[in-house]
């Protein structure tokens, strides 16, 4: 699912020991600018987000945060990519040990189901940067864009599978499929997170079914 791709980049001598720990301490640092600045973005959105705001959450000088990113727009790329990072582990990557077909489409709508029910309170950084971005131009937008198209590209392969498995209809628009399925989240994340409504995960449950069956290959 990952849209990242190997570095073409010609490695250079390797660092002596000093050198590799001030690599590795900055690395680490980067990796803890990133965690909190992805919880603060989950509360009060990727616009939100500023080097003076993580800098306070994280008590650091916002020079020192400026020097791990160079920008605002890095930074929010950043938490984009990290957050697309633990979207694939808990929800592509832990549906791939099922079998390819049913099983595997069941569990990445599950997982997707539990990843969407624990945002509920802090938020989704995919659907709720698509609100502040949708009408937007520049790389923060496509850098969203781009993880979402990612994962809708999973999900719609995932149900391609299943056709050419038999349990679904083949004749069917994949395409169409993924869409009706994608439909249940967002809903989910309005009735549950907005109307508060407690039949949301069971509601989306259902009608994740309704989709099987309907589309359900004829034996």
């Amino acid at each position: 699912m990952t849209d990242r791709f190997p570095s073409s980049k010609v490695e250079g001598p390797p660092a002596s020991e000093p050198g590799k720990r001030v690599l590795i301490k900055g690395q680490q640092t980067k990796a803890v600018i990133i965690d909190a600045a992805l919880g603060l973005a989950s509360q009060i959105g990727l616009e939100g987000l500023s080097i003076g705001a993580v800098a306070e959450v994280t008590g650091m000088s916002k020079s020192g945060v400026f020097a791990h990113f160079g920008s605002r727009e890095e930074l929010q790329i950043s938490v984009i990519r990290e957050y697309h990072d633990r979207f694939e582990a808990e929800v592509f990557y832990a549906a791939m040990q099922k079998p390819r077909g049913l099983q595997r489409l069941q569990a990445l709508f599950d997982n997707w189901m539990v990843q969407t029910s624990a945002e509920i309170d802090s938020g989704c950084i995919y659907i709720s940067g698509a609100v502040e971005f949708d009408d937007r131009t520049g790389p923060v937008r496509d850098a969203l864009a781009r993880s979402v198209a990612t994962w809708q590209t999973a999900l719609r392969r995932a149900v391609e599978l299943t056709q050419a498995e038999g349990q679904l209809i083949k004749e069917a628009d994949a395409h169409q499929i993924a869409f009706e399925i994608h439909g249940l989240i967002l809903a989910l994340h309005y009735e549950a997170r907005f109307l508060r409504n407690p039949n949301a995960t069971e509601r989306a449950r259902r009608g994740f079914l309704h989709i099987l069956d309907r589309y359900a290959a004829k034996v």
